[in-house]
């Protein structure tokens, strides 16, 4: 069999590095490497050098190195045995595991996250960035999504800027007897730096300094785990903004929050957060604008 025919078929069987090294052994052997006589002896020391420069193949090289950062069931500083540890307590026979089980979190909080609709871009105040009216659509078209999950909704909880407030009342109407909460906490603003930086948004130092304190506010008065007095699942939404959303995505589940900037949402989408009484948190949907028509999606 011709030396071509040999690569040929090996290269079929084993792939790329085995053809590289077979083909640096057949050269080894003819003399391609320029060995003269005793030097031929060495070939296999040079053969040796070769296999070297071929990666390890093991499933560890194909493995992401885990970052060794565990997950602080205490996040929201609501653990229970967190709550009890230190206490003085006032009757010396109680048991302090019927005094965690009392304190334990036995509901899970749903909270669905919801992106403003399109907005006026040309406004210069906040009272003139008003819904344009596709915006109007998208927001009935959010409303209609979530009176068609079917879920019981137990409050409505929107930013205090406009395109916000706009947003929420319409999706009220599809939501009769959501009760109407309104929060300054939630509106928009810069959160914190992102990395990796842009070139095409760069607020000042201040304004991180200052949205930054407000929006990680909001997520300590919002996302937590449910009170050990909730007795029934509960389902809130809150309509806000595209930063506030990505931030509390991130500080949920634990990421660096400086990664916010690294996801897109479109106008009107749904992002659903589960907590679990343990603690732990999940993302069902990150905006989700599927039930919306392609030629009504925007991300202004």
């Amino acid at each position: 069999m011709s030396f071509r025919k040999t690569l040929k078929l090996i290269c079929g069987f084993a792939g790329g590095s085995a053809v590289l090294v077979f083909a640096a052994a057949a050269a080894d052997s003819s003399g391609f490497f320029g060995e003269q006589g005793g030097e031929r002896v060495s070939r296999w020391s040079r053969f040796a050098v070769l296999q070297a420069a071929q990666p390890a193949f093991t499933p560890a090289s194909h493995t992401p190195t885990p970052t060794g950062h565990a997950w602080d069931f205490n996040w929201d500083k609501r653990d229970p045995s967190a709550l009890t540890n230190g206490k003085k307590k006032e009757n010396a026979t109680e048991d302090p595991t019927s005094e965690q089980n009392n304190s334990k979190p036995k509901a899970t909080r749903n909270i669905l996250l919801i992106r403003h609709s399109q907005y006026n871009l040309s406004g210069n105040s906040d009272k003139e960035k008003i819904l344009t009216p596709l915006g109007r659509e998208q927001a009935e078209l959010t409303g209609q999504r979530l009176a068609a999950l079917g879920l019981k909704y137990d409050v409505l909880i929107h930013s205090s800027m406009t395109r916000a407030t706009e947003t929420a009342n319409i999706i009220s109407k599809y939501l009769p007897g959501v009760e109407l909460v309104r929060c300054d906490l939630l509106r928009e603003g810069a959160p914190i730096e992102p990395v990796p930086p842009v070139t095409h948004w760069k607020p000042d130092a201040v304004q991180y300094h200052e949205d930054g304190a407000r929006i990680e506010a909001a997520f300590r008065r919002y996302i937590h785990r449910a009170d050990p007095k909730q007795k029934e699942d509960s389902y809130e939404i809150i309509v806000c903004h595209a930063n506030v959303i990505r931030y509390f995505v991130c500080r949920a589940l634990q990421f660096p929050p400086e990664g916010w900037l690294r996801m897109g949402l479109n106008n009107g989408s749904i992002t659903w957060l589960t907590i679990r009484p343990s603690g732990r948190v999940a993302l069902r949907t990150l905006g989700d604008a599927g039930f919306m028509p392609v030629d009504k999606l925007t991300r202004t």
